[in-house]
């Protein structure tokens, strides 16, 4: 059924008059292989410019937060680990070797994604980076930009994008929707759709563990976390399998190039699957074996972090 149904998806994907120019822009495959891989550490300039800034902004506001967070300053401390982990995590993905034999096998290209949403996101979030960015500026600039996220439009907005079941949704839409043939090949053969493709793939992730661990499923409270961790570990574990188990190649426009690690197109994509299948698996059942844990003991809810004037 799954080669039929991947079978169909190819024939209706080459059938696509609007592709033929981006098959026309993909790279020389043939070249490739002569030269081998030109893997290396580096990014685009804006995607190094943003790590730099996240980086400088989220020090700056730990510098002068400390002074004044009498009491909690283990607790600023764990977050500062947890954020610099979670940045280096962000590094590995877009800006070490990892990036670029992305473009060579899909297997390298799914531990990509894996690292950007499944261990990069939850760092993050738990660094808590938003009130560390914030403190970064001065007394006058953090009143204006309070105020400015108090407004009804930017409460509604991020009410809406950071609620469970939403945040849930969008990571789900996100995952699926760029895996579809066609539109992970719009990425393969374009550097912009590349770049909108990892950005979705890390902001819903971002929103989706904060979801899950910022607020602990929100007014679900850590039971729904649980639900929301069980069924994303289940539906990314369903297209691992899909992967896995189809005969059918499912993006032509990786060639022949996964032979420079010495594996077959079809070898190639059935790994990628299992990467998504087991280790992705894997970690959202770790972190819901986590939050049972805490859960069942009934510990208080983590407190806001407080800090004197």
């Amino acid at each position: 059924m799954v080669s039929a149904m991947g079978a169909v998806a190819m024939r209706r994907l080459i059938a696509l008059p609007a592709f033929a120019p981006l098959a026309a822009r993909a790279h020389d495959v043939r070249a490739e292989l002569a030269a081998g891989p030109a893997l290396g550490w580096g990014a685009e300039w804006w995607v190094v410019t943003l790590l730099a800034l996240s980086l400088l902004l989220y020090a700056a506001g730990l510098k002068r937060l400390w002074p004044r967070a009498h009491g909690a300053r283990r607790r600023l401390a764990r977050q500062a680990a947890w954020f610099s982990a979670g940045w280096a995590m962000l590094v590995l993905a877009l800006a070490s070797p990892l990036d670029g034999a992305g473009s060579y096998a899909f297997s390298a290209h799914m531990v990509q994604h894996e690292v950007l949403m499944i261990v990069a996101g939850p760092l993050l979030v738990l660094g808590r980076p938003l009130a560390l960015w914030l403190w970064a500026f001065g007394p006058e600039g953090r009143l204006r930009i309070a105020a400015a996220t108090r407004g009804p439009a930017v409460r509604a907005a991020w009410g809406a994008l950071t609620a469970p079941v939403n945040a849930w949704l969008l990571h789900f839409a996100a995952l699926w929707m760029w895996h579809v043939p066609a539109c992970f090949q719009l990425a393969l053969a374009d550097n912009g759709m590349h770049a909108l493709q990892h950005t979705s793939f890390l902001a819903t992730a971002l929103l989706f563990w904060w979801a899950v661990l910022g607020r602990e499923g929100g007014h679900h409270g850590r039971g729904g976390a649980i639900v929301y961790l069980f069924t994303t570990m289940m539906h990314t574990g369903a297209l691992g399998a899909l992967f896995t188990m189809s005969e059918t190649i499912w993006y032509p426009l990786y060639g022949n190039r996964a032979q420079l690690f010495g594996l077959t197109p079809l070898e190639d994509q059935q790994l990628g699957g299992l990467i998504m299948w087991i280790p992705g698996g894997l970690a959202y059942l770790i972190a819901g074996l986590v939050l049972c844990a805490r859960w069942l003991r009934q510990g208080p809810a983590p407190r806001a972090l407080e800090v004197r004037p």
